[in-house]
């Protein structure tokens, strides 16, 4: 993976990963502080009914000692024919506005009901216990009616005309227009539940009793109650359970819905999910421009330091800026600059240098033959000064001296110009291994003669170099040559071939004496040789012919251990 490729990334997921962190704290923020304003809505709406039943209580009891004090009232207290006071019971429930009111004789037979007329001498049937008879407090209790029972705050009151005594039993029901009383906030609304199908809200009957049966029987009775398949249909419920002598008569439910919070947080969600998709796009664009302005000025000096490793060290970078980035170019660029002038310091060195050697070596050479040339001319003039009678037969032997020896300066000579005129190689597709196959035809009686094993390790499939045969051919002759030389009393050669990516490796391993590190050093430098008759010409030769076929060549050596040659040579390219 590129560095331009890890800056768009990092660029990308670093936005992307502050708006999903950013979304996620809103978004919990926003649902506790829902949970937070909506339980302490539900507890307002708690504490008001409350306080409303509390109000409406008392206002019951108002309302039942005004029937107790009314007219109707004594004269059905002072009646002896009680069915004169059937209707009594209606007319005090509309005049004092109550819901239900009965007319009880002591023995708690009706005398007149205003919601159950029929009921008339029948015995009262509220869920009253004894000590509400006598009770000066309104009360929950639970009233029969034809359509069934009703819970309902009820108050009872007591009238005394002379050894005959009344009771007065009124209440007022708890239905969808007291819990519209209340005055919830939006998104708010009160539900009573008395049994499973006895369930309203302010605006009547409600379905779902049994899930608000389930709830009611919890401790502590609170929940969540998803009402359709959608969550946004969810209410977060709270209950106030309604007991009267530890019998529960009914449960208000404040019921909060998530609608809004639900909505808010898809809102929510959905505008993380565009924001977080913008900022990626964002991060991109800034990652490419970023990139853009680190990466380049980056891929520049590497094309650069590319183009130093393969020997063009002209190379300068553009200057564009004055941060990190244009100081490293400067710093490039001075480097560069440092390194031409080092290498022309070098190659004038190396130049001075290696004529000194060619100089001395050459001068060796010639100084050979020349010794010998000199003795003979001065023995010739000696003699002919001399006039010896011998002067003939020492010409003669003269000469013949002085031939050889011009023969020698001349191979001497020869040599030195074979190296100077090196012929190009003409490039032609090779078959490496057939080459090295070659080798060992040539050279395989010259191996059983010096009792030397040959072991040859070739690369299938055959590979291909772009190489001049006849010159390939020479490198490896000259390296076996070699190799034969530095075991004189036998041992093992190994020829190896192998193909890599971009090139094909020949490796020659010699078990022989092996070289010093300095040997190692001056192998390939003209005239050296550690052989007592070479010339020091043959692997300045191969050298050369490796370079020209743009290749390198490489030795290892170690004393008692052995050499190895290793040549690559590129790989001919596909058409």
């Amino acid at each position: 993976m590129t560095f331009r490729t890890k800056l768009l990334l990092i660029s990308a997921f670093t936005i992307s990963g502050a708006v999903a962190l950013a979304t996620g704290a809103v978004s919990i923020w926003t649902r506790w502080t829902f949970e937070r304003l909506d339980n302490e809505r539900r507890q307002a709406v708690l504490q008001q009914f409350q306080r409303d039943l509390a109000a409406r209580g008392a206002d019951v009891v108002h309302r039942v000692e005004r029937a107790s004090q009314s007219d109707a009232a004594m004269r059905t207290a002072i009646e002896h024919d009680l069915s004169l006071s059937f209707n009594e019971a209606q007319a005090l429930a509309e005049t004092q506005g109550l819901d239900f009111l009965d007319l009880l004789r002591p023995d708690h037979a009706i005398v007149s009901s205003a919601h159950w007329p029929a009921r008339f001498g029948y015995q009262n049937d509220w869920l009253i216990a004894p000590e509400d008879w006598s009770a000066t407090e309104s009360f929950l209790t639970r009233i029969p009616t034809p359509e069934g029972k009703a819970v309902a705050i009820a108050a009872v009151r007591s009238i005394a005309v002379g050894d005959r005594k009344l009771y007065v039993l009124g209440a007022r029901r708890l239905d969808p227009a007291f819990l519209a009383s209340l005055g919830t906030v939006p998104g708010m609304r009160a539900m009573l539940w008395f049994s499973p199908t006895e369930v309203f809200d302010s605006r009547g009957p409600v379905d779902g009793g049994m899930q608000l049966a389930a709830l009611a029987a919890k401790s502590p009775s609170n929940g969540i109650i998803q009402w359709g398949a959608a969550r946004d249909t969810s209410e977060v419920v709270e209950a106030l359970p309604l007991v009267r002598r530890d019998q529960l008569l009914g449960v208000l439910f404040a019921a909060t819905s998530l609608r809004a919070q639900v909505r808010l947080q898809r809102s929510i969600l959905y505008t993380g999910l565009i924001v977080g998709f913008t900022g990626i796009l964002l991060g991109v664009l800034i990652g490419w421009w970023t990139t853009e302005r680190v990466t380049r000025p980056v891929e520049q000096i590497a094309a650069g330091a590319a183009a130093v490793a393969n020997g063009d060290w002209s190379v300068r970078l553009p200057v564009a800026t004055d941060d990190d980035i244009g100081q490293m170019a400067r710093s490039f660029n001075r480097m560069t600059e440092q390194l031409v002038e080092q290498r022309d310091r070098a190659l004038q060195a190396e130049r001075v240098a290696a004529w000194r050697e060619l100089a001395r070596r050459l001068a060796h050479e010639l100084k050979n033959p020349l010794f010998p040339l000199q003795i003979t001319v001065e023995n010739m003039r000696k003699a002919r000064e001399q006039n010896s009678p011998e002067f003939d037969e020492i010409f003669a032997e003269s000469t013949s001296t002085l031939l050889a020896e011009l023969a020698n300066l001349r191979k001497i000579v020869g040599r030195f110009s074979d190296f100077a005129k090196m012929p190009a190689p003409e490039l032609e597709p090779l078959v490496v291994n057939d080459v090295v196959r070659d080798i060992r035809k040539l050279f395989e009686a010259q191996f059983q003669a010096s009792r030397v094993t040959a072991e040859f390790d070739l690369a299938q499939p055959d590979f291909t170099v772009p190489a001049d045969r006849g010159l390939i051919s020479r490198v490896l002759q000259n390296l076996v040559l070699n190799a034969l030389d530095a075991m004189p009393g036998g041992g093992t050669l190994r020829i190896q071939t192998a193909k890599f990516d971009d090139f094909g490796r020949i490796v020659l391993a010699d078990s022989g004496q092996g070289l010093t590190e300095e040997e190692v050093g001056r192998l390939f430098t003209p005239y050296y040789t550690t052989k007592r008759l070479g010339t020091g010409l043959g692997l300045a030769i191969v050298q050369s012919v490796v370079s020209d076929h743009h290749g390198k060549i490489a030795v290892s050596s170690e004393p008692g251990q052995g050499t190895t040659f290793t040549i690559d040579l590129p790989l001919l390219r596909e058409a």
